[in-house]
């Protein structure tokens, strides 16, 4: 910390305390117990639904293996699906189909339990008003809006929108000198549960951009695609969905699409 060539515990305390006395000191928030606690029901979620996307690959797996169709169907683990699949299982090999049979059970108790926690999501965060401010970004749904009130806490202990955008990880590293500007790769050290529920909706919003030709995010994605590329398009509109939560639950309003009020100013206008 101090640049010394010696380490020892008393030239740290040394250093610590001259950053203490300069009032340079860094510090850390610690969420309290309560928040602490609720955080364990989204992240739990986000373990088992990765288990269950593993499943769910295995057995398109053992299906492709010899060679048998499953076209038609948008999701085969759906109600059609799952009839497409026991159809199927008659033509597997025997030990192959039981191993399949396995993991179509694992698959089921896997969604019961993932069931079970999203009721409990509900019964648990259901009356927050922040929540419901949360929901009204753009892509953000109930479990969207549950990770991110969750992992943001205490919206004040950041000083702007910036620092939040920075630590949702929705910011690149910013190289620039000699008039020289280059925008690398987004930080590894930031919250990734927060970086997972903006890119995620950020995708939503890619998705669904045709239906919403009017919104901010889907110009913002538009834009940013043509010059930079699709991840880059995704960061773009992460971080103005991530600043936008900041001035949200600050200034407790819903989300307010700049493009709409541009479109409506310009309409007065005229």
């Amino acid at each position: 910390m101090s640049g010394s060539i010696n380490k020892t515990d008393k030239l740290d305390v040394r250093g610590l305390n001259r950053l203490q006395r300069s009032g340079t000191l860094p510090t850390v928030w610690i969420p309290p117990r309560e928040l602490r606690d609720a955080r364990e029901l989204p992240r739990t979620r986000m373990v088992l639904v990765r288990q269950r996307t593993r499943l769910k690959n295995r057995i398109h797996v053992n299906l492709a293996k010899y060679g048998l169709k499953t076209g038609g169907v948008s999701d085969l683990f759906g109600v059609r699906g799952r009839r497409i699949i026991a159809e199927c299982l008659s033509e597997l090999p025997s030990e192959t189909r039981y191993a399949t049979q396995s993991l179509i059970e694992e698959l089921d108790h896997l969604q019961a339990r993932i069931d079970d926690l999203e009721g409990r999501m509900a019964e648990l965060f259901g009356e927050i008003k922040a929540l419901e401010l949360i929901k009204t970004l753009p892509g953000v749904a109930f479990i969207l809006g549950v990770v991110i009130l969750t992992e943001v806490g205490d919206v004040e202990r950041f000083p702007s929108a910036s620092p939040l955008a920075s630590y949702t990880g929705m910011t690149p590293r910013v190289h620039a000198s000699g008039g020289h500007v280059r925008y690398g790769r987004t930080r590894p050290d930031v919250n990734h549960y927060l970086k997972w529920a903006y890119a995620e909706a950020a995708n939503a919003v890619m998705i669904h951009r045709r239906r919403h030709p009017q919104r901010h995010v889907s110009r913002l994605y538009e834009r940013v695609i043509r010059r930079r590329g699709h991840q880059k398009a995704i960061g773009a509109v992460g971080r103005h969905l991530a600043e936008a939560t900041y001035w949200m639950l600050t200034k407790g309003e819903p989300y307010r699409d700049p493009g709409m009020k541009q479109e409506v100013e310009s309409k007065r206008e005229a």
